[in-house]
């Protein structure tokens, strides 16, 4: 699946925003049973916020307060509903409603480096309708793709991040492989050994 880099770096910024949340605020049709075990919010305040913003290079973001803050977790929640989207008419809804509520504007730029790309946000929007617009679109492309089934959460016990499959067969079923992949893995290797042993 070829993927535009700007559409890539939204992907990852829509992931990286849903696992900020703590286990209380996933989807009720989500995964449960100890998910994300002790999680505490990652955007628990302003400076957390502008902490996010800076590491996904975010431009423009200006003064950030408390409205801004809860906007954004706001958006955070609405893209978590499009991670448990049960089918891609109900994901579509969401999004439409994200999108919509931004004020998309798209427009071809070019900043820090990278080529031609879309935004698909207002010039002065907020911190939250710059992430409905652009992380919103990014999810759209999956869909469009008829590619929905590639929005997923880790399917490791006591985890439950969201993630984007990319791989070339849609087979990912964990956040990581370095790590829940590898902690399941090694589970299942030493229960083998202690079966064998019995």
């Amino acid at each position: 699946m070829l993927i535009p880099h700007d559409t890539r770096i939204a992907l990852d910024t829509v992931v990286d925003l849903v696992n900020t949340a703590p286990e209380g605020e996933l989807p009720p049709d989500g995964p449960t049973d100890g998910l994300v075990d002790g999680l505490e919010d990652g955007l628990a305040d302003i400076a957390a916020l502008y902490d996010f913003a800076e590491r996904h290079h975010i431009s423009g973001v200006g003064t950030l307060g408390e409205k801004d803050l809860g906007a954004v977790r706001d958006v955070r929640s609405h893209f978590a509903e499009v991670f448990a989207a049960p089918d891609a008419r109900t994901a579509v809804d969401l999004v439409n409603r994200l999108v919509a509520a931004a004020g998309t504007t798209p427009q071809l730029t070019d900043h820090d480096g990278y080529d031609w790309h879309v935004h698909y946000f207002a010039p002065d929007a907020s911190l939250a309708d710059h992430l409905a617009a652009d992380c919103g679109m990014a999810l759209a492309f999956i869909i469009v793709a008829g590619e929905q089934e590639r929005l997923r959460r880790c399917e490791a016990p006591g985890c439950g991040r969201a993630f984007v499959d990319l791989s070339r067969n849609r087979s990912r079923r964990y956040c990581s492989s370095r790590t829940c992949g590898n902690r399941l893995h090694v589970a299942a290797y030493r229960a083998r050994r202690r079966e064998a042993g019995a």
